[in-house]
C-alpha cells in the first residue's frame, strides 16, 4: 500500500510540474509574440531590449525567491527529487553555456571544420562535449548518485579517507570552476550591454543580479528550477533564427537535415573570392601595414617618438585650419592612445603585426569551411607539419573536452539531485538529447550566416552597410571591425572582421529578422551565461565553505548556519570574478577550454581508478591528483604572456610540446596523473603488503 500511495504522490507531483512547464512555455512564447506586435506598432528598439533583460532576469528572480531555502538536503542537492526529465533539461541549460551558446557557432564560422596550424577547428568542440557525457554517463554519474553524496570532493573523503584528497579536490574545483565563471560572467557583461546600450563593465553587474537572486537564496533547489525555465528561453532563441534562415535558404525550416548542400555553395564563393582582384589588393594593403609594423618595430624609440611628433603636428594643423571641433577631439584621442613607452608600443604593434600578417592571407585568414585539416598531406615539407600539427591538436582538444567533461564538479552535481541511481541514468540521456538539439543546429548556423554573409554582405557599398555593424563595433573593435583597406567603397570579405562571440548574437540582424529575435537571442545568451555561473558558483562556495573550511577548522555549526555562510562565500566568489571579467582577459572559448583541461586532469584518473580498482590507495590518488594537476597549470600557464613577463624563462616551457595548443593542456595531465596514481599505488600496497 505504501508504495502504491508513494507512487500516487510521484504522479501527482509530475503532472503538477508538466502543468506549471505546459503554462511556462507558453508564457514565454506570448511574450515574444507580443513584444514583436509591439515593434510593428512602433515601439522603439532602444525599449526592447531592456525589457528583454529586464523581464528574463526577473522570472528567474522570482523562481529564486520562490526556491530560496535554508534546509542543507535542499539546498545542496535539491531534496534528490528532481525527475530525470527536469533534470536534464536543467543539466542541458547548465551545460550550454556562454561558450556553446554563443561562441560554438562563431569558432565553425571562423574555424570551420578542422581550423587553423594555430586555432582548432570547431567540429572538435561538437564531438568532445558529446561524447563526454557518455562517459559521464557510463563511468561516473551512477557510481555518485550511490554514494548519496553532497559534493565531489565528498567523493574523494569518503573513497579514499584523510584530508588530502578532500582539500585537493576541493582547490581543484575552485581553479577550474572559477575559470569558467569568468567566462560566462563574461558572457553576461557582453550581451547585457549589447541589450541595454550601458557599458561593458556595467553591463556586468547588472546580470551579476540575476545570478545572485538564484544561487544566493535557494541553492541547488533554486538553480534547478531557474535552469529549466532558461533552458526554454535558450532553445527558442537558439532554433527560431537558425530555422528562418535554413527556410529563407533552403525553404525547410529544418537546418540539421539541410543544411549539407550549402557548404558545395560556399566552396564554389570561396574559389570566387581567391580569385578576386579586389581581394587580392586587400590581401596586399594588409602585408604593406604588417611590413609598416615590422619596420617600426627594428627602432621602437624612435618610432614611437615619429609617431607622437606626427600626432602633435596633425592636432596643430588642424587647429591652424580652424578644422571642425570633432577632427580636433579625434586626433587628440588618438595621441592619447598611444602607447606610454617602449615597451608597450613593442606589444601593441607586435601584436598588429602579427594580426595583419594574418589577414594579408587569402580569405582574410579563414581556412576553407570545409577542408579537413589545415595545410596538405601530399604537398610541401611544411604543409605535411600544418597537417600532422593540426590533426594532433584537434584529437587532443577532443580528447581533453571528452575527459573534462567527466569531471566537471558542476556538473556531476546535478547527478545528485535525482532520486535514484536509474534515474541518474535516465537523467543523463536526457541530458543528451536537449544539448542535441542544439548542438546539431550549431554547424548549419555557422554554415548558414556563412553563406549568407558571402552572398549578400561582400559586394555592398561601405555607404549602404546595416546599422548594425557600426552598433557592434562602437561595442568591440575585437567583436566587430570594418575598414576599405583597398579604397573602392565595396565591402570585400577580407576587410571585416568578426570576433567569435559575434556570430550568433549578430544572427538575426544578419539574417534580417525583426529586432524583437535580436532580443530573443541575446536573451538566450544571457540565459545560457546565468544558468551555467549558477552551478559554479554554488561549486566554489560549497567548496570553500563545506569542503575546506568547517573540515579544516572543524568549528561547530548548524546546518543552517553552513549554508548562511555558504551564501556569503558566493557573493565574495561572485564579486571577484565579475572584477576578473571586466578585464576582458581572453574570448569566452578559450578560458572555458582551459577548465575542462584542469577538470580532466585533477578528478578524472583519481576518481574512474577509485571507482573501479579497489587497489587504488590514498598516497596513489594524492600523488596522482597533484602531479596531473600542477603539469596542466604549468604547461598551461608557461604560455600566457603575463606569466611569462614576470617568471624567469628558463622556469617555464619553451615553445609548445609535440605543437599541442595550451588549452589542450589536459592531454599531458590526465596520462600522468594515470600514471602516477597506479605506480604509486601498487608501490604503497607492497609496502603495505
Amino acid at each position: 500500500m505504501s508504495d502504491g500511495g508513494g507512487g500516487a504522490v510521484r504522479r501527482a507531483y509530475s503532472s503538477r510540474l508538466a502543468r506549471i512547464l505546459t503554462l511556462y512555455v507558453i508564457g514565454v512564447v506570448g511574450f515574444i509574440a507580443s513584444l514583436a506586435w509591439a515593434e510593428q506598432q512602433g515601439l522603439s528598439r532602444h525599449w526592447i531590449g531592456p525589457i528583454f533583460l529586464f523581464l528574463t532576469v526577473m522570472a528567474y528572480a522570482g523562481i529564486g525567491v520562490y526556491g530560496r531555502t535554508t534546509d542543507p538536503e535542499e539546498y545542496y542537492v535539491a531534496g534528490r527529487r528532481i525527475p530525470p526529465f527536469y533534470n536534464g533539461m536543467a543539466a542541458a541549460a547548465d551545460w550550454m553555456s556562454a561558450a556553446s551558446f554563443i561562441s560554438l557557432s562563431g569558432a565553425l564560422y571562423l574555424q570551420g571544420f578542422a581550423g587553423l596550424p594555430g586555432q582548432t577547428g570547431g567540429l572538435a568542440y561538437l564531438l568532445g562535449w558529446t561524447g563526454g557525457f557518455c562517459l559521464v554517463g557510463i563511468l561516473i554519474a551512477p557510481h555518485l548518485r550511490a554514494m548519496n553524496l553532497y559534493t565531489i570532493p565528498d567523493f574523494f573523503q569518503v573513497r579514499f579517507g584523510g584530508r588530502w584528497p578532500r582539500v585537493i579536490a576541493a582547490l581543484a574545483a575552485v581553479i577550474c570552476s572559477f575559470t569558467y565563471v569568468v567566462a560566462q560572467i563574461y558572457g553576461v557583461g557582453l550581451i547585457a550591454s549589447r541589450l541595454t546600450g550601458v557599458q561593458f563593465e556595467i553591463g556586468i553587474m547588472l546580470g551579476l543580479g540575476g545570478v545572485l537572486l538564484c544561487s544566493f537564496l535557494g541553492g541547488m533547489r533554486a538553480i534547478t528550477w531557474t535552469q529549466v525555465a532558461q533552458y526554454v528561453v535558450i532553445l527558442l532563441a537558439f532554433l527560431i533564427p537558425v530555422s528562418w534562415l535554413a527556410y529563407k535558404q533552403l525553404g525547410n525550416p529544418v537546418a540539421m537535415m539541410e543544411y549539407g548542400s550549402q557548404i558545395n555553395k560556399i566552396a564554389e564563393l570561396e574559389d570566387a573570392l581567391l580569385a578576386s582582384p579586389a581581394e587580392m589588393e586587400v590581401q596586399r594593403a594588409y602585408l604593406r601595414r604588417a611590413r609598416e609594423y615590422e619596420a617600426r618595430l627594428t627602432d621602437v624609440d624612435a618610432a614611437l617618438e615619429r609617431e607622437r611628433a606626427a600626432a602633435r603636428e596633425r592636432i596643430q594643423q588642424l587647429r591652424a585650419q580652424n578644422a571642425d571641433v570633432g577632427l580636433i577631439v579625434a586626433a587628440s584621442r588618438e595621441l592619447v592612445k598611444m602607447p606610454r613607452d617602449a615597451a608597450n608600443a613593442r606589444e601593441l604593434w607586435t601584436r598588429e603585426m602579427r594580426e595583419n600578417y594574418e589577414r594579408a592571407r587569402p580569405l582574410g585568414g579563414l581556412p576553407r569551411h570545409s577542408q579537413a585539416f589545415a595545410g596538405d598531406p601530399e604537398g610541401s615539407s611544411e604543409e605535411r607539419d600544418a597537417f600532422r600539427n593540426s590533426r594532433r591538436n584537434f584529437l587532443a582538444l577532443m580528447f581533453c573536452l571528452m575527459v573534462g567533461t567527466a569531471g566537471l564538479p558542476h556538473l556531476l552535481t546535478r547527478y545528485y539531485t535525482v532520486p535514484s541511481v536509474a534515474a541518474a541514468r535516465s537523467s543523463v540521456a536526457w541530458s543528451l538529447f536537449f544539448i542535441a538539439l542544439l548542438y546539431l543546429s550549431a554547424p548549419a548556423l555557422a554554415v548558414l550566416i556563412k553563406h549568407e554573409v558571402m552572398n549578400n554582405l561582400v559586394g555592398s557599398s561601405f555607404d549602404a552597410l546595416p546599422s548594425w555593424m557600426a552598433q557592434w563595433s562602437r561595442l568591440d573593435s575585437a567583436l566587430l571591425s570594418v575598414e576599405d583597406m583597398n579604397g573602392d567603397g565595396i565591402l570585400q570579405f577580407g576587410e571585416m572582421r568578426f570576433g567569435a562571440d559575434l556570430i550568433m548574437l549578430a544572427t538575426p540582424e544578419i539574417a534580417g529578422l525583426p529586432y524583437v529575435i535580436s532580443g530573443l537571442v541575446a536573451a538566450g545568451g544571457l540565459a545560457a551565461a546565468l544558468s551555467t555561473a549558477d552551478g559554479l558558483l554554488l561549486t566554489i562556495s560549497n567548496a570553500l565553505v563545506r569542503d575546506l573550511y568547517f573540515r579544516e577548522t572543524r568549528r561547530r555549526a548548524s546546518p543552517e548556519q553552513r549554508v548562511i555562510l555558504t551564501k556569503f562565500a558566493l557573493l565574495t566568489v561572485a564579486l571577484s570574478a565579475a572584477f576578473v571579467a571586466a578585464l576582458k582577459p581572453s574570448e569566452i572559448l578559450p578560458m572555458v577550454s582551459a577548465s575542462f583541461s584542469i577538470a580532466a586532469s585533477a578528478f578524472v584518473p583519481a576518481m574512474v581508478l577509485g571507482i573501479f580498482w579497489r587497489g587504488t590507495t590514498r598516497e596513489g590518488a594524492v600523488a596522482g591528483m597533484l602531479c596531473g594537476l600542477l603539469l596542466t597549470m604549468y604547461y598551461l600557464l608557461s604560455q600566457v604572456e603575463v606569466v611569462r613577463a614576470v617568471v624567469p624563462a628558463p622556469l617555464l616551457v619553451d615553445g609548445l610540446w609535440f605543437g599541442i595548443q595550451p588549452i589542450s593542456a589536459g592531454v599531458f595531465g590526465v596520462p600522468f596523473g594515470l600514471l602516477v596514481t597506479c605506480l604509486v599505488s601498487l608501490w604503497t600496497r607492497a609496502r603495505s603488503d
